[in-house]
């Protein structure tokens, strides 16, 4: 297995990589990247660990949406970027209150 070093919001990881698919893990690697980076820089968030879940949740939420629904969403967001990045940050919004909520109730000293 190949080993790639990779850059996520500026930390260094050393990533094993089969054969052959060192572009999808580059793909991966930007994707996750930028995900994290966007929220990270809408200032809700600081730490490290809670950007990181933020962004599992959003990936993950984004592959379970049939594609037709990823489509029109595309689409608006090409047709009025505003109402798009609004939604964006109506979601993360909502994502944040149910990790605040979710972590409360692990730990509620915090």
């Amino acid at each position: 297995m190949k080993q790639l070093e990779v850059q996520i919001m500026g930390q260094n990881y050393m990533l094993g990589c089969p054969e052959n698919s060192e572009t999808r893990l580059l793909e991966a690697v930007r994707t996750v990247d930028s995900a994290m980076c966007k929220i990270r820089d809408a200032g809700k968030v600081k730490a490290r660990d809670r950007i990181a879940v933020l962004t599992a949740l959003n990936l993950a939420y984004q592959l379970q949406e049939p594609a037709p629904v990823l489509q029109q969403e595309a689409d608006q967001a090409a047709e009025a970027p505003d109402t798009a990045s609004e939604s964006a940050h109506a979601q993360l919004e909502a994502l944040l209150q149910r990790l605040d909520a979710a972590l409360a109730s692990e730990n509620p000293a915090h």
